[in-house]
């Protein structure tokens, strides 16, 4: 059990930036605590196990509890509870005029499971598992209007999704099978409010008048479920051949009910009309049948050969219908009136009914070839194909389905070597060229490779390098992208004498990026060309170094440093010190100090320093 208490100074610098890198809490913690129970009666179980990690305030928090009886059951519960906190300044807007911080998260996020396998170790062994993931907090989001302005908006989030799913799986001695089923449960509501003067991150006057927010109450609720089924096998019908297979179908379906009253001056550039409110209802429906289908093969015709087949098919189909209503209003008179026989907005909305369905198939074959007992060989081919008909985006005209299609060729190669005990390397490569892609900034013409090394100097000192690249191109017109990128790194491990008086880590990583791609900018979409480059440097090191005089006493120095420059350039210190002695017998005492230092070239506001001190017992049986 390690119990403590932790003192952060006086962070100088972005509170907000801290938090959302950092966000340790000063105040008592249970940094630790693990126990073991076993019952020599074996009445209700064998052997307990609980392991709980971060309790006290901390951003990070689990639990994990085992529980079996040989033969009849095993019983697992874990839980995990993450803070997430996201306020940084330049995300958005830094200079919201409104006082906000656009695009900021305060949420907690909470995931518990548990799983029952009954007969363990039987041929049959029937399952049940229940997963329950749910969040809720508050945020700051952006009300758009009409694409005019941008209003920062206080908003609640409450979502929470229920996985139920049981089974059983037949094992025997040359095939497997698992046959389940499942369904889920889920709902998300969302509660935007706001009361007072809010300019927006426009404040220039349209047309003479500025454009201001002065109340708005927002709400929307999705409730879905859908029940989905899963197979799975796999079996070795002979020495030489393995095959295995699973087969998922999924139909979930969810239904969304929107509702709005905003109060201002507002503007419908379309009419040149500006009036003080609006009001807006909303309903939609979908349903979302999933296929996903995998199956291959491994073949061993020789002894030295092996012959890996696989392939993927998932098909996607979305049916959509929602429907909008809308209101506005000049001196709390409705001046236009959304409904189905008079809307132009409604009937257009209607009218978006649509199907949209996403195909996508991937065959892969691999060889594996062992020219030696210590080199082998790895080539392959990888395929893929796909086709899309999907709802446009909102600046697309006109407004109707878009078809896209993927076609991609991949060859893949590789090598390992194995000298002696002490070296060896893995050297992997892909390049391929694709005819199709959906997105711009998708993989076409690439070319991707990873080398790693590893060589044992002596029984106490370890060195081991990597290096990675990958180029990617699409020359066509108007697009025009390019994209490198490169990460090195080199580590040490010493550890003389097993480690029995000190031990040293040390890793270095040298990264560069580098991207171009020409787009239109807004609002006058002139053609022009994004550049985005950043070079890093990234060090850790720790050294252990058991005192002299105290047996059991340890001092650990050392930390971590990232350093870069380009579009972003920013640096990250974190040195620490960490001390460990011993009281009395099962007791010891434990402390440790670190620094963080943030700072960027171009947001200063950004950065932050403070130091942080924790104390505390260690207790262990």
């Amino acid at each position: 059990m390690d119990v403590g208490y932790r003192w952060v100074s006086g962070i100088s610098g972005n509170f907000a930036e801290y938090r959302s890198v950092v966000d340790l809490a000063p105040g008592p913690r249970l940094f630790g605590l693990d126990f073991t129970i076993t019952d020599p009666k074996k009445r209700l179980f064998d052997r307990l196990d609980v392991r709980t990690y971060g309790w006290g305030g901390e951003p990070y928090t689990t639990g994990h509890l085992d529980a079996r009886k040989q033969g009849i059951y095993d019983f697992t519960f874990d839980y995990r509870n993450i803070a997430y906190f996201n306020a940084v300044p330049s995300y958005a807007n830094p200079f919201a005029p409104a006082g906000f911080d656009d695009q900021s998260f305060n949420e907690r996020r909470r995931n518990y499971t548990l799983s029952l396998d009954l007969f363990p170790g039987k041929q049959i062994i029937p399952y049940l598992v229940f997963d329950r993931n749910s969040g809720y907090g508050n945020d700051v989001e952006m009300w758009v209007q009409n694409g005019n302005d941008e209003f920062p908006v206080s908003s609640l989030l409450r979502d929470s999704t229920l996985n139920y799913r049981g089974g059983v799986r037949l094992e025997f001695n040359h095939f497997h099978v698992t046959l389940e089923q499942g369904g889920t449960q889920f709902k998300d509501d969302d509660q935007g409010y706001y009361s007072g003067v809010n300019r927006g991150d426009n404040t220039a006057p349209l047309l003479g008048e500025s454009l201001v927010l002065n109340g708005l109450v927002q709400a929307y609720g999705i409730r879905g479920h859908g029940p989905y089924t899963k197979v799975l096998l796999t079996a070795a019908p002979a020495s030489w051949i393995d095959v295995y297979g699973q087969f998922l179908y999924s139909e979930p379906q969810s239904n969304v009910h929107f509702n709005e009253l905003a109060l201002g001056n507002f503007l419908l550039e379309s009419s040149l009309l500006f009036y003080g409110g609006q009001q807006t209802l909303g309903v939609g429906a979908a349903v979302q049948p999933h296929v996903t289908g995998t199956g291959g093969v491994e073949l061993r015709p020789w002894k030295r050969l092996r012959v890996m087949e696989s392939v993927t098919v998932d098909r996607q189909h979305d049916a959509v219908s929602p429907l909008i209503g809308m209101n506005l209003l000049t001196g709390g008179i409705p001046v236009l009136s959304l409904t189905p026989s008079n809307l132009t907005s409604a009937t257009t909305v209607t009218s978006l009914n649509y199907s949209q369905v996403i195909n996508y198939a991937q065959t892969q074959t691999d060889l594996i070839y062992d020219l030696t007992n210590k080199i082998t060989l790895r080539g392959g081919y990888r395929y893929l194909d796909g086709d899309a008909m999907i709802l446009p985006g909102q600046l697309t005209i006109p407004q109707s389905l878009l078809s896209g299609s993927l076609r991609r060729s991949v060859a893949l190669a590789g090598a390992s070597y194995r000298a002696t005990g002490k070296l060896s390397i893995n050297l992997d490569y892909e390049g391929s060229s694709s005819d199709h892609i959906y997105f711009r900034t998708d993989l076409n013409n690439y070319n991707k490779a990873r080398a790693r090394a590893r060589y044992q100097l002596s029984a106490a000192l370890m060195l081991q390098a990597n290096f990675q690249v990958l180029n990617n191109q699409n020359p066509a017109a108007q697009i025009q992208y390019s994209f490198q990128s490169r990460d090195n790194s080199l580590a040490i491990y010493w550890t003389p004498k097993g480690g029995k008086r000190i031990t040293f880590m040390g890793e270095y990583d040298r990264s560069t990026l580098h991207s171009s791609i020409d787009y239109l900018l807004p609002p006058f979409y002139t053609p022009s060309v994004s550049l985005y480059r950043d070079n890093a440097h990234t060090a850790t090191s720790a050294v252990d170094v058991a005192l002299p005089g105290l047996p059991g006493a340890k001092l650990e120095f050392g930390g971590s440093l990232f350093v870069s420059s380009g579009n972003r350039a920013s640096q990250y210190y974190q040195p620490l010190v960490r001390l460990a002695i011993p009281l009395v017998k099962h007791l010891q005492w434990n402390t440790e100090w670190k620094w963080y230092d943030y700072e960027e070239q171009f947001y200063l506001y950004e950065g932050f320093r403070l130091h942080m001190f924790s104390t505390g017992l260690r207790y262990s049986r």
